[in-house]
């Protein structure tokens, strides 16, 4: 099983969702960045369940506790140990499917792969998981901070309801200022209110976060296989829930002409050299190049639901299945500081890798 992400800015996670806790160590962190553990708290506060009615009611602090590799508020070069406790499993909620399969799980494909798997809240294939890497980005986003890159994301779209400006049209300012963490105040409240009624429903609903970066230097990319979309789309990929990624103009530039999607060079005033669009989506040639770079990331509807579903159990017998326990009628506000965090991930790798280039 793989568990590491990264090459040189690199991390491993740890943990299940009802064991002690969940953890992550960092590898390759430059000595002497300023951290401050509160900004990690903070992400993690985000991510956290239980923090609004709109998610998980389990009650999880997500209080983190540095294990190793910060000394007097900086990294020492060191493995940067990161640790959360669990403290609110209830793992009979999941005694129902010790031996049953539920639809659209990993409980099948685990079973397959390793003969043996951990029923109680998924176990590794639990999003709780994504705690650690929340973790760790906080960290790489100090890093990237104090080479003036910042990476922000929220949620365009809640099943139908979208945003209907894009990201250079709306004030990121407004992300946190409602429930769903979306910086359009009239989609939100739609939004919100479409989380409900599913809930109420017992069922669940699905959409999509847009992430965007910038003050990202030209130059961040490896060709051929590393390329940064690549780094991005795998990164993306790895996250719960995760049904499809897509950078700059995305599925939508198909529709249009080389004439139309061309990004044209210029100089501005300052000499800088931009671009007079962007359907690049700061990207080219698997490299940034100095423009904004946004993405979009589509998450399906949370697999489980409260209503009896017909599946099968490890002998290949016919079962009824009704989701237990506590889970998000909607992942998409947990997930924005998840989107987050393997941005940040993936560029402080990729600006370290950058130095490297070249004399």
């Amino acid at each position: 099983m793989s568990n590491s992400f990264g090459t040189l800015f690199r991390i491993s996670t740890f943990g299940e969702s009802h064991g002690p806790g969940i953890g992550v160590v960092i590898d390759g962190c430059p000595a002497g960045l300023a951290v401050n553990v509160a900004d990690i708290q903070a992400a993690l506060d985000r991510r956290r369940p239980g923090q609004s009615e709109l998610t998980t009611p389990r009650s999880e602090a997500d209080q983190v506790e540095v294990l190793s590799g910060l000394f007097e508020g900086q990294t020492t070069g060191t493995p940067i140990g990161l640790f959360i406790r669990n403290a609110d499993q209830r793992s009979h909620d999941y005694s129902h499917i010790q031996n049953a399969y539920r639809p659209s799980h990993a409980d099948y494909t685990y079973d397959q792969k390793y003969g043996h798997r951990d029923y109680r809240g998924g176990g590794r294939s639990s999003a709780r998981e994504t705690a650690a890497r929340v973790a760790a980005g906080a960290v790489a986003m100090q890093l990237l901070q104090h080479h003036g890159i910042r990476v922000r994301s929220y949620v365009s779209q809640v099943g139908a309801v979208a945003v209907p400006v894009g990201y250079e049209q709306l004030d990121l300012g407004l992300i946190d200022s409602n429930l769903v963490r979306c910086p359009h105040p009239e989609t939100a409240e739609r939004m919100a209110e479409l989380i409900r009624q599913t809930r109420d429903r017992h069922d669940t609903v699905g959409g999509i976060v847009t992430g965007v970066a910038t003050g990202v230097p030209a130059g961040l990319g490896e060709p051929v296989f590393d390329k940064l979309h690549a780094e991005l789309g795998k990164a993306m990929l790895s996250i719960n829930a995760v049904k499809a990624f897509e950078y700059g103009s995305g599925f939508a530039g198909t529709l249009l002409f080389g004439s139309e999607h061309n990004d044209a060079f210029y100089t501005d005033e300052a000499g800088r050299v931009r671009t007079r669009t962007n359907h690049s989506g700061g990207i080219q040639g698997g490299i940034s190049n100095g423009q904004d770079i946004y993405f979009r990331v589509a998450f399906k509807p949370v697999a489980t639901i409260l209503q009896p579903q017909q599946t099968i159990n490890n002998q290949g017998e016919a079962v009824e299945l009704a989701g237990r326990g506590r889970h998000d009628p909607c992942v998409l506000p947990r997930a924005v500081p998840i989107v987050d965090a393997m941005t940040a991930l993936v560029l402080a790798d990729m600006l370290l890798r950058a130095r490297a280039s070249r004399v």
